[in-house]
């Protein structure tokens, strides 16, 4: 092959445009110029075209192929025979060898290419060789040159000489041997000093370093002992290890993890430390939970009494007495917060460690070790069990809680301490969010009902108190400041809290969402130092109102603060006016108290029953906020709250002159109290105060009015006063809720959203209607109206001549409704300020009653002329012209309604039969009168007399 590729190589280069010249036949005359042409194009194509190339490689024959000593040129002129002699034959083949010996060359010179860097480094090394072989034997030649002249000047003694130094030699190297082994000897002194340190890398760098040291030493007696001593050693470091391992689950620090993972990494037992961590972590859950509930309760029971040690801790946990029942709750949850703390800095420092080892790793090295690979392994493995291990350690700490909450009744807890066991739960239950984004089912489930028992029952207690409350109540006016809101009870507090602190969510390294704590970071970047989210101590609200009951802080809370003076002049803030005067010195807190008095006067008008239900409505919407899941119950249980006062309110100011029907109250009102009647009253007197009809809703006692209130004295113009409060404050309170809406919207689940608006819309939002029954009570009884009947009954309406002055009865109405209109003013004054709404619907039912009375003494009249209807007409006009002035009402409500009927005198009798069938809101009287003055034919007015008849025993009663 060398040999053809050599001539190959020789033929191209002798002629670098044709193969002509190394043609077997070179006497044969060239082809034809049409054929060179062609050939020439098909080279070209040829060259450039790799599968034809290929092909025309494959079509050689296999002589070409074989041993060296082939002759080319008589295999191809054997070929040939005497009979056969064609140039065109001959010159195709020609034509196809150079083909094949084109292909072969580019062929071969690719391969040459391909393979030069090789063959350079080849050389290279061969050069190289041939160097290193030349110094080779350069020494040989000087070592035997140096051999010839030993051989001819060693004498005996030298060869003593050389004995003794290859003695010494191995002297020496026994005594280091020796050294070695005493050293080795010594380790174990070292190495228990470095395990008293702590320094346990160290103390297995050179255990591994006395091991390895050992094995080359082996053939020694004492060196064999030693080795077993050695792994002995290293069995007790891997043990203090572990223990060591497992206290990094309840108080973890870097410098020692960092000691301990490079420990277990020069074992190589990085995947096995992880697995006991996991286990470490378990136990530490178990064994702290267990000894904190132990503690509390050998510290009621006593210490010597050892049978708790082996209760079960289900068991354990309901031996916890109500008085050690929130402290053992605040150390286990702390306890326990510790060791999720541990394990969530462990998976902070593996990934810290992960981003660093990959920062320090190139990017670009495409091709890593075997160390490299098992330590990236290692690392992945690591991540997993750690992020798997997440739900693990929040499901044994969920479970541990779960069972310490299950072991007692919480339905005797005060309302404080129950709020305050939820806000605990609910603070675990967020630590457990952003720990692995668990939902906490657990928690909820077995918080919740105990929650809704613990509820119901606090809400009986409370309806009992509420109705004490307003059986007691005497409705007197309780003094706020002006922009006094439930805002203003601390009660609400956590609404301010929750206004102010919103929401929101982080992130974990690993793209969790995670929740933000008050501070606006997470839980455990707030508390890595130290603390946890259970540090905060609770104060109860009867702490809170005992603190404040008698301090200016309890002003602060009913909102009539004095926090600004800005408007009383600079002397008179001084204990003294100028002493030249002579006038009485004024002390500043009674000008305070004199501002205190007149902000007082213009705050809205509620009660301490209305303060107790919205303090009441404050605790609910509380426990509505530490536990979501009964959030619906707490709602329905505030709209009891807002029903039974509405109702107690309606019964005590409202059915002293009015009964409960559509017709008097409005069909919406009407609606509403009759369904608080049928759900939520007590009909039977002796029947506890809150008792459960059959079908399991809770029924509260008929309310009844304090005896302190007289409803039918007019010197108090029938316990207006009272009224105005009790309505007003029935309004504010509806008002409040209004304000609530929104939070209570946002906390109960949607498919109960249903309710809300209609307790809303059908509740709170007629509140405002019960101003008319309510007042119609004192409207009705305010003035004599019998009396100024009677004296519209000594009129004579037959009358011949036009009048130009008034009736008498006129003047003694208005006189009445002056007197009453001085009475009002003065109980403003001096008792209870009535508001614009409630003065306008007084006097709207006032002037109502007085216009019905003015149609019922104008239908009295017998016999009526023009000049008596032109009366009427004068009359009703003088007292709507002092009626303005006085009642200050426009425009004066049932005008038309008096207008209306005198006017009807005029009409004529076709007129009249459509007029009295038009206008039913007349009394069957009113009409009779109207037809018997005003129609004259008898037959007509008998016709009318008797449709008003059967209108009248067909109107709905």
């Amino acid at each position: 092959m060398k040999k053809r590729f050599k001539t190959l190589l020789s033929r191209q280069g002798s002629s670098s445009t044709s193969f002509e010249d190394v043609s077997p036949v070179e006497e044969q005359p060239p082809p034809p110029e049409d054929v060179q042409k062609v050939y020439t194009k098909e080279d070209r194509e040829f060259s450039n075209d790799p599968v034809e190339e290929a092909e025309v490689i494959g079509s050689i024959e296999e002589q070409y192929f074989r041993e060296d000593t082939f002759d080319c040129s008589n295999h191809e002129l054997e070929k040939l025979t005497s009979e056969q002699l064609d140039l065109a034959a001959i010159d195709e083949d020609r034509n196809q060898l150079r083909r094949q010996l084109q292909a072969v060359s580019k062929k071969f010179s690719d391969v040459v290419l391909e393979n030069q860097s090789a063959y350079t480094k080849e050389l290279q090394r061969v050069m190289e060789l041939q160097a290193s072989l030349q110094k080779a034997s350069v020494i040989c030649m000087n070592g035997r040159r140096q051999l010839s002249m030993t051989k001819q000047g060693f004498t005996v003694a030298s060869l003593r000489i050389l004995k003794n130094h290859r003695k010494k030699q191995q002297l020496l190297g026994l005594l280091k041997s020796l050294h070695t082994i005493d050293t080795l000897q010594r380790t174990d002194i070292r190495l228990r000093e470095l395990m008293e340190e702590e320094d346990y890398p160290g103390a297995i760098q050179l255990c591994q370093e006395c091991q390895r040291a050992a094995s080359n030493f082996k053939h020694y007696k004492c060196i064999s002992e030693l080795s077993s001593k050695l792994q002995d050693t290293l069995e007790m470091i891997e043990e203090q290890l572990d223990n060591a391992l497992a206290k990094t689950c309840s108080n973890f620090d870097i410098k020692n993890y960092e000691k301990l993972q490079m420990a277990y990494r020069l074992l190589g037992k990085t995947q096995t430390a992880m697995d006991q961590l996991h286990m470490h972590f378990t136990s530490a859950i178990h064994n702290t939970a267990f000894q904190i509930i132990l503690g509390y309760v050998q510290l009621v029971s006593g210490p010597i009494d050892s049978r708790f040690q082996k209760m079960p801790y289900r068991d354990l946990c309901s031996q916890i007495t109500q008085e050690t029942y929130i402290p053992c709750l605040v150390d286990l949850c702390k306890a326990l917060w510790e060791v999720m703390k541990s394990y969530y800095q462990t998976l902070e420092w593996h990934d810290n460690q992960e981003s660093t080892d990959q920062a320090a790793t190139p990017e670009s090295e495409e091709i890593q070790q075997a160390s490299d690979v098992e330590e990236s392994f290692s690392r992945r493995y690591i991540r997993k069990k750690l992020e798997h291990g997440l739900a693990r350690i929040w499901q044994d700490v969920q479970q541990k809680v779960k069972t310490y909450l299950q072991g007692t009744d919480l339905s005797s807890f005060k309302y404080d301490d129950f709020i305050y066991v939820l806000d605990l739960v609910n603070r675990l239950i967020s630590v457990g969010e952003e720990f692995c984004g668990s939902k906490s089912e657990g928690l909820h489930d077995s918080i919740r009902q105990q929650s809704l028992n613990y509820f119901k029952s606090y809400h009986r207690a409370r309806m009992d108190e509420l109705r004490m409350f307003l059986e007691n109540e005497g409705w007197e006016m309780c003094p706020v400041k002006s922009n006094f809101s439930f805002q203003s009870l601390h009660e609400f507090r956590f609404l301010r809290e929750y206004d102010t602190i919103t929401s929101t969510t982080g992130s974990r390294a690993d793209g969790r969402k995670v929740p933000v704590s008050p501070t606006g970071r997470g839980f455990f970047s707030k508390y890595a130092e130290h603390g946890s989210p259970f540090e905060k101590q609770f104060t109860s609200d009867e702490e809170e109102d005992e603190a404040t009951a008698n301090g200016p802080e309890n002003e602060k809370f009913l909102g009539y603060e004095d926090s600004d003076d800005s408007d009383v002049p600079d002397e008179l803030k001084q204990d003294f006016v100028d002493e030249k005067t002579g006038e009485q010195p004024v002390k500043r807190n009674s000008l305070k108290k004199k501002k205190a008095e007149r902000a007082y006067n213009k705050g809205p008008i509620l009660t301490n029953t209305t303060l107790t239900v919205l303090r009441l409505c404050g605790k609910y919407m509380n426990m509505m906020s530490v536990l979501k899941p009964i959030a619906f119950d707490v709602v329905l249980c505030m709209s009891q709250l807002f029903d039974y006062y509405i109702f107690a309110v309606y019964t005590f100011f409202a059915t002293d002159v009015s009964t409960m029907s559509g017709a008097s109250l409005g069909s919406k009102l009407w609606t509403t109290l009759k369904r608080i009647n049928d759900n939520l009253i007590e009909q039977d007197p002796n029947a506890a105060m809150v008792s459960h009809s059959v079908d399991g809703r809770m029924k509260v006692g008929f309310p009844h009015v304090s005896p302190i209130v007289d409803l039918n004295s007019s010197d108090g113009l029938y316990s207006l006063a009272e009224r105005v409060v009790g309505t007003e404050s029935l309004i504010f309170l509806a008002n409040q809720f209004e304000l609530l809406q929104p939070h209570l919207d946002s906390v109960i689940p949607a498919s109960k959203k249903a309710f809300l608006q209609q307790f809303y819309s059908q509740t709170v939002s007629v509140a405002s209607d019960l101003r008319k029954p309510i007042y119609r009570g004192v409207a009705s009884r305010c003035m004599n109206y019998d009396r100024i009947l009677q004296l519209m009954l000594t009129v004579r309406w037959d009358i011949k001549d036009i009048m130009s002055q008034h009736s008498p009865y006129v003047d003694a109405l208005l006189q009445d409704m002056s007197g009453f209109s001085s009475r009002l003013a003065a109980m403003s004054n001096k008792r209870v300020p009535i508001p614009q709404e409630a003065h306008r619907v007084l006097w709207e039912h006032v002037i109502r009653l007085a216009n019905r009375i003015l149609v019922e003494g104008f239908a009295s009249a017998k016999k009526c002329s023009n000049e008596g209807r032109a009366l009427m007409q004068l009359d009703f006009q003088q007292f709507l012209i002092k009626i303005e002035g006085i009642a200050q009402v426009k425009p004066v409500p049932d005008r038309e309604f008096v207008e209306a009927y005198v006017k009807a005198y005029y009409l004529s009798e076709a007129d009249m039969e459509l007029w009295v069938k038009e206008h039913k809101e007349y009394s069957a009287k009113q009409l009779s009168s109207l037809v018997s003055c005003a129609v004259g034919s008898k037959k007509a007015r008998q016709r009318l007399l008797n449709s008003i008849e059967d209108f009248e025993k067909n109107r709905p009663r």
